[in-house]
């Protein structure tokens, strides 16, 4: 069964090696600019802190996943910021584990009213996946890429 695992000094060369297909690698940042970005957090209408993880099957490393969290936020108090799941592993339900493992965590937490991703307006797979789990398009662009929001609360 897959399980998430945080990023740490034994694991984090494993997730950077991590790659999605060619074709899709307009859609999601690089595992190690993402895991050099959660040293520092993102400031985004506010500060963001952010915490990456690995996502493994037993040992193996087989995906990435990073949140953000800003409860004082008045939109969002969580963010997806990154997906990603390997390109020998996909179409396992990595990425959908990876996404409900999220929301279990935000669930779990009171503070947090509603949860937003963004993603490349072409990226199909992405859109159909986030749809299905409840996320809902406002209209609005962020940073080039389309932003949705799950209300939990």
């Amino acid at each position: 069964m897959p399980e998430i695992k945080p990023v740490n000094l034994e694991n984090w060369r494993e997730l950077a090696k991590l790659k999605v297909r060619e074709d899709q690698k307009n859609f999601v940042a690089q595992n190690v600019y993402s895991i050099a970005e959660a040293q520092f957090g993102a400031d985004y209408e506010g500060h963001w802190d952010l915490y990456p993880f690995g996502i493994y099957d037993g040992e193996e490393p087989v995906g990435f996943l990073m949140y953000g969290y800003n409860f004082p936020h008045p939109r969002t108090q969580a963010f997806i910021i990154r997906l990603m799941v390997d390109e020998n592993q996909q179409g396992r339900g990595y990425g959908r584990f990876g996404m409900e493992k999220m929301l279990e965590i935000f669930r779990a937490d009171s503070r947090i009213r509603s949860v937003g991703i963004s993603y490349e307006p072409e990226n199909e797979v992405a859109k159909g996946l986030y749809a299905r789990l409840g996320f809902v398009e406002t209209g609005e662009m962020q940073d080039g890429e389309m932003l949705a929001v799950l209300k939990l609360r």
